[in-house]
């Protein structure tokens, strides 16, 4: 077999895996495209290993032991990655990164006005209450 063709077949899992990436919204549908293209490192990894190993005729195949290292690494990723967005939806009832990172610029304190804020949010309470 050539090396062109697990060569494609690589650069057209990271180019889908990079689109999904940067065009969903979804912390696991992203944590599953991050997956997609670690798959692609891991067959070219091995692609040229194979490869080399004719050319050279060496029998070390590294390639194959560092996809193994990837792998690895791939599932503690995805293990702690989805452990996080889970604890995240539970808090938040969303896994929407752009409804996260909105309300994660909306909750800041550190701002020059967060003391009138804090006073304002008060008052409104302090309404509330008398009108109940």
């Amino acid at each position: 077999m050539h090396l062109a063709y697990p060569a494609v077949l690589s650069t057209l899992l990271f180019c889908t895996g990079l689109y999904g990436v940067l065009a969903r919204r979804n912390a696991i549908l992203v944590l599953m495209s991050v997956e997609v293209m670690l798959n692609a490192v891991n067959l070219n990894l091995v692609a040229f290993d194979v490869w080399l190993s004719k050319a050279a005729e060496e029998t070390l195949h590294s390639g194959q032991a560092l996809t193994l290292f990837t792998i690895a690494i791939a599932a503690a990723e995805i293990g702690i990655g989805l452990a996080i967005v889970l604890a995240v939806h539970r808090n938040r009832g969303t896994a929407d990164i752009d409804k996260l990172r909105d309300t994660a610029e909306g909750h800041e304190t550190d701002g020059p006005d967060s003391d009138a804020r804090t006073a304002e949010q008060a008052d409104r309470t302090g309404k509330a209450e008398a009108t109940a």
